[in-house]
């Protein structure tokens, strides 16, 4: 039966960007080609003469083609063709697709028509090229009130990571899965760090996959490609994972290693910027259309708040690290020293300073270069016997070190073994002072005490090296 002319008229009724989608329905529930029938002038324009931005695969539109001669397929644009077409829904979204720089305003309605096995719906867009928070609002009232618990748990959050988890946990509930994740990426370093996950009760921690491997960056930065510019990847019975498998073959096998059947992926963005994503696996493929709904909007605000916290983390790092030695800095010692002022300690702390001695003689011989290479060989002696504590550098050639819960003869015990750690590190040899407080003493006494110790050891260093005497 020819249709042609009546959808024409039906696209052509719309306002607005629309077109007439066509959907081949298979009797085991899948679907075969999805064709854009036809479209009214304004949807036509939007291919053949596309605004700056949202340029397609090609400008020439030819009726009744597969939707793919004009776009790399996505299967999130297949499912709401498929479910208003064939499932007679009516569906709604907004989203950015990573291949196009605009926001998308999209409505899918169904139409009575059908020949055979064949039905249709219509798909009208409007284009927005900054983000509408109107249309980002325009939600249900259940899924309001999720998204805006998370954004007031995220916002009033003191532990950010330990509310993540919370927030993951939901989500994985809600998708019903057995693995759910936040995976930050650095690009800078070319790893990958989980941020917060959450298991099925009936999965574990042993059916995971093992995301912060040295070797994983590399899987994490094929994902883009897997996405292939929508904006998330969900992928639910295996004719779909087999979209995977054509895009990311090894990505799948390892996905098949791993016993997962489904996923859902989704970059959190942030200012242009791919921050990471937020996967699950093993989900329920009934909820996928709950999903996609909930996740567009809630990564868009996971996206922003995550962003937030890793710039104060990064301010908080540049504020209290010394960006020569990696240590912490006096500002980040004086925060402690602040937090015991004027009182008692609440257990004992062995108090340590080690002044790097022959600093200036080697940045007079051997320029600030050699200096600073000395400095660092210092901070790395420090590490190598305190890596578990804070070692602070508080001066020029200063250094402390905090240790609570140690006694007098352990704190002695790690003085000598930083001697001899500086001894592997050629020029580096530090004048020690120490002092535990254990209750007789106050923060401000004992602090003097390990002061006074390390100057009368740099005494005796100078007694015994004239000639590298300061000023000299």
């Amino acid at each position: 039966m020819d249709h042609m002319a009546d959808l024409q008229r039906i696209a052509d009724s719309f306002d607005t960007m629309t077109c007439v989608m066509s959907v081949e329905r298979r009797p085991d529930g899948g679907h075969g080609a999805i064709r854009i029938v036809t479209g009214n002038r304004k949807y036509l324009e939007s291919i053949e003469r596309p605004a700056p931005g949202t340029e397609l695969l090609t400008t020439r539109f030819e009726p009744n083609s597969e939707y793919t001669r004009y776009l790399t397929r996505d299967l999130n644009f297949e499912d709401y063709c498929y479910r208003a077409a064939v499932e007679k829904k009516c569906l709604h979204s907004y989203a950015h697709p990573e291949r196009i720089r605009a926001w998308f305003n999209m409505t899918f309605l169904p139409l009575a028509i059908e020949d055979g096995d064949t039905c249709y719906c219509t798909y009208t867009m409007e284009i927005n090229f900054e983000a509408s928070t109107e249309q980002l609002s325009n939600i249900s009232g259940a899924l309001a009130s999720a998204v805006l618990e998370t954004t007031l748990k995220l916002s009033n959050a003191k532990d950010f990571p330990a509310a993540m988890h919370d927030v993951i946990q939901n989500f994985r509930t809600l998708c019903k899965a057995g693995y759910s994740c936040i995976l930050l990426l650095n690009r800078d370093q070319r790893r990958c760090k989980v941020l917060a996950e959450d298991f099925a009760p009936e999965a574990g921690p042993s059916h995971a996959p093992v995301l912060e491997a040295e070797d994983f960056y590399a899987v994490a930065e094929s994902w883009k490609d897997t996405i292939a510019g929508s904006n998330c990847l969900i992928a639910k019975n295996e004719a779909e994972m087999q979209v995977v498998r054509e895009r990311n073959p090894l990505w799948y096998e390892s996905l098949c290693a791993s016993h997962i059947r489904t996923i859902v992926l989704f970059p959190l963005v942030s200012q242009d910027e791919l921050l990471g994503y937020l996967w699950a696996t093993n989900f329920a493929p009934e909820n996928a259309g709950k999903i996609k709904e909930t996740l567009e909007l809630a990564t868009f605000i996971l996206s922003s708040e995550i962003a937030n916290w890793l710039l104060l983390r990064q301010l908080r790092h540049l504020s209290s690290t010394d960006m020569l030695t990696g240590l912490y800095n006096r500002n980040e010692m004086h925060r402690w020293m602040s937090a015991y002022a004027g009182g008692k300690l609440p257990q004992p702390v062995g108090i340590l300073f080690a002044d790097l001695n022959g600093l200036k003689t080697v940045n007079d011989t051997d320029g600030h270069d050699a200096g600073d290479r000395l400095l660092r060989d210092a901070a790395c002696a420090l590490r190598e016997v305190f890596g578990s504590y804070e070692v602070y550098r508080v001066g020029g050639d200063e250094f402390a070190v905090f240790l609570p819960g140690v006694t007098e003869a352990e704190l002695a015990a790690k003085a000598e073994a930083l001697r001899a750690a500086a001894a592997r590190y050629g020029k580096v040899d530090f004048a020690i002072g120490w002092c535990v407080e254990d209750g007789g003493l106050d923060i401000e006494q004992a602090l003097n005490t390990a002061d006074e110790r390390m100057y009368a050891d740099k005494r005796r260093y100078y007694a015994r090296h004239p000639e590298k005497k300061r000023g000299i």
